[in-house]
C-alpha cells in the first residue's frame, strides 16, 4: 500500500478523531511532518509525494502513541513557544500559550537596547528565560531548577538558540543560596495545581508531565507562600516580578505578594480571559 502526504494526513486525522483526540487535524499534521521529514508547505504544495515504508512505519508508531494520549510534543520532541522552538521531553512541562503572557509583559517593560539581569525560578526547558533573551540582546539571565534532567533540556535549548553565552543554568531549590538585591527581573511558572486536582487532569498532563512541576500542595499555593518573600528579597529596589498562576488564584497570590511588601501588584489575563499572571515591583 502506498500513501501520499495528503492521504496520510487525512487517514491520521480520522484515526485521531476516532479516539477523541482534540485538534486531530493539527496533531496529525505535526506528526506527519516529523515522520515524513516534510514541512507544512510540502504537504500543501506537494500533496501526492509518496511516503517510504520507513516513514509510514514511523507515522504509525507516532499515531499509536498519540492514541494512548502521549503528548505530541513528547512524541516529536519539540514545541514552539513565542518565537522560538524548544526541545522538550517527559522531564519538563510542555510550553503553553498562556505562559506567553509573562513574556509579553516583560518585553513591554524592558525596551530592546536596555541591559538587564533576569532570574527564572523553576526554569524547566528554559521557556520564559530563553524567549525573553532571544528578543532582548542586551539582557542576561540565570535559570534555576531542582531537576537536573530539566536543566539538561534547558542547556540544549540555550545552545540551539545561540544563547549559552548569556545564560547560566544552575541546580537549586528556588532562591536558596542567592544573595540579596541581585536582579532587575524575576519570573516564575511554579507548580500551582492542587494535589487532589491532578488526578482529574487530561491524561496528557496527568500521566506524562513531571508531577514535580505540577503539584502545588493541598491548595496549589505552596510555592507562592515561599516565593513571595524570596522573590522580593532577590530583586533590586523598583525591579519587576511576574509569576504565572492558576485561573482561580489571583486574589490569594496577590495577597501573598502584598503582605510580603510588593508594590503595584496586579493580575493580567490570558487570551482566554482567565487570570494568568501576577506582576508587581519591589
Amino acid at each position: 500500500m502506498t500513501l501520499t502526504l495528503v492521504k496520510a494526513w487525512n487517514a491520521a486525522k480520522d484515526r485521531l478523531k476516532n479516539v477523541q483526540i482534540d485538534q486531530p487535524a493539527i496533531d496529525a499534521r505535526l506528526l506527519l511532518e516529523v515522520a515524513a521529514d516534510v514541512t507544512r508547505t510540502d504537504i500543501i504544495t506537494d500533496p501526492y509525494r509518496v511516503l517510504t515504508e520507513a516513514q509510514m512505519a514511523t507515522l504509525d508508531d507516532f499515531l499509536n502513541r498519540r492514541a494512548r494520549r502521549e503528548p505530541v510534543s513528547h512524541i516529536i520532541g519539540r514545541k514552539g513557544f513565542w518565537k522560538i522552538l524548544l526541545q522538550v521531553n517527559k522531564h519538563v512541562l510542555t510550553p503553553r500559550p498562556e505562559t506567553e503572557v509573562i513574556v509579553d509583559e516583560v518585553l513591554k517593560a524592558f525596551p530592546e537596547q536596555i541591559p538587564f539581569n533576569m532570574l527564572d525560578l523553576g526554569v524547566g526547558s528554559g521557556t520564559i528565560l530563553l524567549a525573553v533573551l532571544a528578543e532582548r540582546p542586551a539582557a542576561k539571565g540565570l535559570g534555576i531548577d531542582v531537576s537536573e534532567e530539566a536543566l539538561a533540556v534547558a542547556r540544549e535549548n540555550a545552545a540551539n538558540l545561540d544563547l549559552s553565552g548569556r545564560v547560566a543554568l544552575l541546580r537549586g531549590d528556588w532562591t536558596n543560596g542567592l544573595g540579596d538585591d541581585s536582579f532587575d527581573l524575576v519570573v516564575s511558572n511554579p507548580p500551582y495545581i492542587a494535589t487532589h486536582v491532578i488526578e482529574t487532569l487530561e491524561p496528557e498532563v496527568r500521566d506524562h508531565e513531571p508531577r514535580l512541576a505540577l503539584d502545588g500542595g493541598p491548595d496549589g499555593l505552596d510555592a507562592y507562600r515561599f516565593l513571595a518573600g524570596e522573590i522580593l528579597r532577590v530583586l533590586k529596589p523598583g525591579a519587576m516580578f511576574a509569576v504565572e498562576i492558576g485561573y482561580d488564584q489571583s486574589e490569594a497570590v496577590e495577597t501573598l505578594f502584598r503582605e510580603a511588601g510588593a508594590q503595584n501588584v496586579r493580575t493580567i489575563k490570558d487570551l482566554s480571559v482567565n487570570d494568568r499572571v501576577v506582576t508587581g515591583t519591589k
